[in-house]
């Protein structure tokens, strides 16, 4: 029983990771800018992990000054990058189309791997992802047509984000063979970036969002937080105490765009076509090749 739980938390963690968009267009809607949206996710969510974390084992808060700058740039660099990008691939493409492109972070991560780490590039690698790539190029609506928001700018903001959101892992595995533990890395890591990104939000537009309706309005941006940022990252360390790294890695890069595009029909009546929604099932599948071990 405790495995089968433990295999859902990562399904969880992804789909709840997935929601992001309902909540960017919600605040789009109330007129808040990309980069306010994000220092509230991540301001709100640093507290929330501070208290969690001061409760659970306050000496996950300790750090070595000189390691900073791993914090520093995996999150002002790889997950601004990735925040920033994914909310405007989120205001530019159907909900599943960005959740999908999001997925595809595993191919840049190999690529990073191979640079930074010399891990070889196999054919298995290369084959899998030309069939993610065939997936994307299905789930898009550019073969098949369907009722799927698409542009140009969106399509690039989307891969744009990929990429950061590999590098995000490439910093993370930096901090881990340092000792660090993953809750240390992502209490740290939005820390800074709301820190060096808090005298860029507009707090006017913030307030007078509030104003609208505050009860109401306080309680959506506080779930913002908790649901794509809180939430997933304590569900997803939960789980692999008891699931391997590898199965709960494929089991978010499924539920996520899957989540994603549930939300999008569900929220935005955005109905993928059926080619769509197999090439949502052939990309899941290839990074699911792509990051099970040959000898697993």
């Amino acid at each position: 029983m405790k495995n089968k739980i433990s295999t859902l938390l990562p399904i969880i963690a992804g789909a709840l990771w997935g929601s992001v968009g309902v909540f960017v267009r919600g605040f789009t809607n109330g007129n808040i800018d990309n980069v306010s949206i994000l220092v509230m996710r991540v301001l709100f969510a640093a507290i929330m992990m501070f208290v969690f974390i001061a409760i659970k084992d306050k000496s996950l808060l300790k750090i070595n000054l000189k390691d900073v700058w791993v914090f520093a740039c995996g999150r002002i660099v790889a997950m601004f990058g990735m925040n920033f990008c994914y909310n405007n691939a989120i205001n530019s493409l159907s909900l599943s189309l960005a959740g999908v492109l999001l997925a595809l972070s595993p191919v840049f991560v190999m690529f990073l791997a191979a640079i930074l780490f010399k891990e070889k590039i196999t054919a298995r690698s290369i084959v899998c992802m030309i069939f993610a790539l065939i997936g994307c190029t299905m789930a898009s609506g550019v073969i098949g047509g369907g009722e799927i928001a698409f542009s140009t700018s969106g399509i690039l903001f989307g891969i744009a984000a990929a990429f950061f959101y590999g590098l995000t892992s490439i910093f993370s595995k930096i901090a881990m063979e340092k000792g660090y533990h993953a809750l240390t890395m992502t209490f740290y890591s939005m820390l800074i970036l709301a820190i060096v990104l808090l005298p860029f939000a507009d707090w006017k537009l913030v307030g007078e969002y509030v104003m609208v309706s505050p009860a109401n309005n306080i309680i959506f941006i506080l779930m913002h937080s908790l649901c794509t940022a809180v939430l997933p990252y304590l569900l997803y360390n939960l789980a692999l105490s008891n699931v391997d790294a590898s199965l709960a890695s494929i089991l978010v890069a499924g539920a996520e765009p899957s989540a994603a595009m549930i939300f999008g029909i569900i929220f935005f009546a955005e109905m993928p076509s059926v080619v769509s929604i197999l090439g949502l099932v052939v990309t899941i599948v290839a990074l699911t090749i792509l990051v099970i071990k040959p000898n697993n």
